[in-house]
This record gives C-alpha cells, structure tokens and sequence, in this order.
C-alpha cells in the first residue's frame, strides 16, 4: 500500500521517474485502474450537487472508459503515425501511465465546497492534462 501510495503522489508531483516506474511494472495495471477509478469517483462526489447520488456511478464508469479509449487511441497515433527511431510501447504501458496521470484528479472532491468548485475543477483539468502529457512522453 505505501508503494502505491508513493507512486500516486510522485505521478501527481510530475515525476517522469514515477512514470517509468508504472511503465515497467506490467503488475501496476490493476493500480492504474483504481487510480483512474478513485479521479472518476472523487469527480462525481465533488459534483454531486448538480449531478445527485447517481452521477457519481456516471462519472466512474465514464472515467474508466475515456481512460481505456484514450490509452488506445494515443497508443495507435504514438506507434503508429508519429513514431520516432526509439519508440517503443505497448498498449498496457499506455494504460498504466495514462492511468496514473489522473492522480490529480483525486483532489476533484473538494469541489464539494461550492466556492472552491470552479477552481478546482479547472485547476485538476490543466494538471491533469500536464501529468498525461509526462506520462505519454515516458511511455513513447
């Protein structure tokens, strides 16, 4: 527990190393998936004014399957359209260091607290979108 913990936060901190970490651990998958699953969920509750109870299932499954869609998409366009002489990636390398990028995403709860809900949603988006770009970037 306390090494996924370390990986979560190093991957949230932009650590490329956190990111060849996950890259080369094929067992990490299954951290990926709850990490993805934990950014959904903590989306859902912290909008769960607007959405009720129910969009915190939505928001989840949502999550899991752009996190599984965008991990393939950026696989094909990284190998197979933009290749350079050293890229080297499978799709489950994809899918662990995409996963990973959304460990800002966690901080997405505290959208609960109404004055802090724009700027927080806006703030984990553009970290989020930094985190995939290091995660892509090590993965390829």
């Amino acid at each position: 527990m306390a090494r996924f913990l370390r990986r979560v936060v190093r991957a949230a901190l932009l650590r490329s190393d956190a990111y060849e970490d996950v890259e080369a651990d094929k067992h990490a998958i299954w951290q990926a998936v709850v990490v993805v699953v934990l950014s959904a969920a903590a989306l859902g509750v912290g909008n769960v004014e607007n959405s009720g109870a129910s969009g915190i299932l939505w928001s989840t499954l949502h999550g899991v399957v752009l996190w599984y869609v965008w991990a393939f998409v950026t696989y094909f366009i990284g190998t197979r359209w933009l290749p350079t002489g050293v890229t080297v990636a499978d799709p489950g390398q994809l899918l662990r260091t995409i996963g990973f990028s959304s460990a800002p995403g966690m901080l997405r709860i505290f959208m609960l607290v109404p004055v802090l809900a724009g700027p927080v949603f806006l703030l984990c988006t553009v970290w989020m979108l930094v985190s995939m770009v290091v995660a892509v970037r090590q993965a390829l």
